[in-house]
């Protein structure tokens, strides 16, 4: 057995340590380049000056301090909002998907589920816009909750069903033959012990929400920003050490629920 795992550990292949060097700094050098200039005192993004917090300050006292404040409220709300509605949906898809046996349609369902993780952003952007178009919906915050809404179910979906999937349905049928009714098996016995995959969804959901851009471009209304399409709108007039400062607020706040996320994952498989 020890031979075969040797033989087949990737990490011995000629080049897999470049291979991976490389792709870790095409993945991080431009995240790590905004970073360290994000604290540069110069007014010039190409020029080093010295260590500062200038553009932090300026973040929440500057001149635009006031327009980017109302893009991060915009995100922040609509993230919430979405995430909360996508992951009980997708709770509820998870309950169908996994505790209600073989049906027919059971593959195409999972399809339509997975479907928006496959389809290309840009696809689902205009495909909104036109259906919103269609019924004739003004847009505006309330056509990006909805659109952020159907694109993050499948996030939410994955680490739920992922973790249903290792719940023995043996505790539910207890719960049953003490006269449990289906409702209290599900709401006291199957969702206590669905809540990390619960939350790993949810927070998922949130970041794809709150770090989407493509989808709110389209679907946004005139005068209604979010923090990503703030930042785009003042990248087109020039990058400003502003924008990387901000740029930077957005990433740490990704890492943070990403890494968070992994650790109640983490903390789920231990369980």
């Amino acid at each position: 057995m020890a031979t075969l795992s040797t033989r087949f550990d990737v990490r011995s292949y000629t080049g897999f340590r470049a291979m991976t060097l490389l792709c870790l700094t095409i993945l991080y050098a431009p995240l790590l380049v905004v970073t360290i200039y994000s604290f540069n005192s110069s007014n010039s993004i190409a020029v080093w000056e010295s260590f500062s917090l200038r553009w932090y300050v300026d973040v929440f006292t500057g001149p635009e301090s006031a327009k980017f404040k109302q893009a991060a409220w915009n995100s922040l709300l609509i993230a919430i909002i979405a995430a909360t509605v996508a992951t009980s949906i997708a709770t509820l898809a998870a309950t169908g998907m996994i505790r209600a046996g073989r049906f027919r349609l059971r593959s195409l369902s999972f399809g339509l589920i997975s479907l928006p993780l496959m389809v290309p952003e840009i696809v689902t952007a205009v495909a909104t816009l036109i259906f919103f178009n269609a019924i004739g919906f003004d847009r505006g915050l309330m056509t990006i909750v909805l659109a952020h809404i159907a694109f993050c179910i499948p996030f939410a979906y994955l680490p739920i069903s992922a973790r249903m999937q290792g719940i023995d349905d043996s505790y539910e049928q207890a719960a049953l033959d003490l006269y449990a009714t289906r409702t209290q098996a599900f709401t006291r016995i199957l969702l206590p012990l669905m809540a990390p995959g619960i939350i790993s969804g949810f927070l998922l959901a949130f970041i794809v929400s709150l770090d989407d851009f493509i989808i709110t471009n389209f679907v946004k209304g005139a005068g209604v920003e979010t923090l990503p399409t703030a930042i785009f709108g003042a990248v087109k007039q020039g990058i400003k050490p502003n924008i990387m400062a901000i740029s930077t607020l957005l990433l740490a706040v990704s890492v943070c629920m990403v890494t968070l996320s992994y650790f109640v994952s983490k903390s789920d498989k231990t369980t």
